[in-house]
């Protein structure tokens, strides 16, 4: 069974088309990048699937439920942690997790289990005792992270889950998304900007531009296809120098 499976999906914005009738398909238990330039999509697309917007056409299923019919099934299987999200800040990074644990379970024994959870997903270690205001922008990351993977969805869809993070913030954040993958077999759709980063996660991978996919395959297949020994030249080459609108 497919973890997504989106036929024909188009998104329209008063004039503005932002998806054109995308097919897609993501496989359970696998790591799936969508990558392009600004504004070609991406954050539609995944924002869709997290059924945050409606598609103006096009059907959709998530885990196997009609996500355009019974949205309210599809969040209780999945987290979306979006690229602008933040922490509360007068709250230490524990209490930040208790209190998002408390929202989704009745149980106090249930939320502090589900805070654990996300304390060892975190890695934060003692840094979960301070105020979160005073994290640094990956610590803050990892802690979002770490509140959304720890709920346990079937499906996590990260946008851009290492934005503005340097190379060793973004390293562990790459790490315990690998690490939550492998120990608990679940799926990941993620958007990045970092080749890097989407040839060490994904096993496949969805160049979207304009609304459109115009490829899509595993790191080394795409490679291949653009005939580049990186998956940056590969992008820039299936692009032909296009770039999105915004």
């Amino acid at each position: 069974m497919l973890a997504v499976e989106a036929r024909g999906i188009v998104k329209r914005f008063g004039r503005k088309l932002a998806l054109r009738g995308v097919d897609l398909e993501v496989r359970r238990g696998e790591v799936f990048g969508v990558v392009g330039p600004n504004g070609a999509g991406k954050t539609t697309l995944l924002r869709i699937i997290a059924t945050l917007v409606k598609p103006t056409a096009g059907s959709l299923r998530v885990m196997g439920i009609d996500a355009i019919e019974n949205p309210a099934e599809v969040r209780k299987v999945i987290g979306y942690l979006p690229e602008e999200a933040d922490v509360y800040p007068r709250l230490t990074g524990w209490e930040n997790l208790l209190f998002y644990a408390r929202l989704v379970t009745g149980s106090e024994a249930e939320a502090r289990k589900l805070a654990r959870l996300g304390a060892e997903i975190s890695g934060l270690g003692d840094a979960l005792r301070r105020k979160a205001g005073t994290y640094s922008r990956g610590m803050r990351r990892r802690l979002l992270l770490a509140r959304t993977l720890m709920l346990r969805p079937q499906l996590a869809i990260l946008d851009e889950p290492t934005s503005g993070l340097d190379v060793f913030s973004a390293i562990g954040v790459r790490r315990a998304i690998a690490r939550y993958v492998r120990e608990e077999g679940a799926t990941v759709i993620l958007s990045s900007h970092n080749m890097l980063e989407v040839e060490y996660l994904c096993s496949r991978v969805a160049l979207i531009n304009n609304g459109v996919i115009v490829a899509l395959g595993t790191p080394e297949e795409i490679k291949e296809m653009a005939n580049a020994p990186n998956l940056e030249e590969a992008f820039l080459k299936l692009l032909g120098g296009g770039v999105g609108e915004g």
